[in-house]
């Protein structure tokens, strides 16, 4: 379930990333030419996609923290998800 989960996240950074280059291409033809769209979609997504790792990291070091400890088990921290 978590490897799918990831592969979602991946797709729609992607997705994201594709959309903010074709906002700008179209908005600002100029400054980025159509046959580098592609390139930088995929490296705008990736660069989502860190984005969005970093601030799942950092909400769930927040989380964790301020988790009670009766809900913590022998086994670890439950996972509702």
């Amino acid at each position: 379930m978590a490897l799918a989960r990831e592969w979602i996240i991946f797709a729609l950074c992607l997705g994201l990333g594709g959309h903010i280059v074709l906002g700008v291409i179209l908005h600002s033809p100029e400054s980025w030419p159509w046959s580098e769209a592609g390139v930088r979609g995929f490296l705008v997504g990736l660069s989502v996609y860190v984005v969005v790792q970093l601030l799942r990291s950092i909400w769930w070091l927040i989380h964790s923290r301020t988790k009670r400890p009766q809900d913590i088990t022998p086994d670890g921290p439950e996972d509702f998800s």
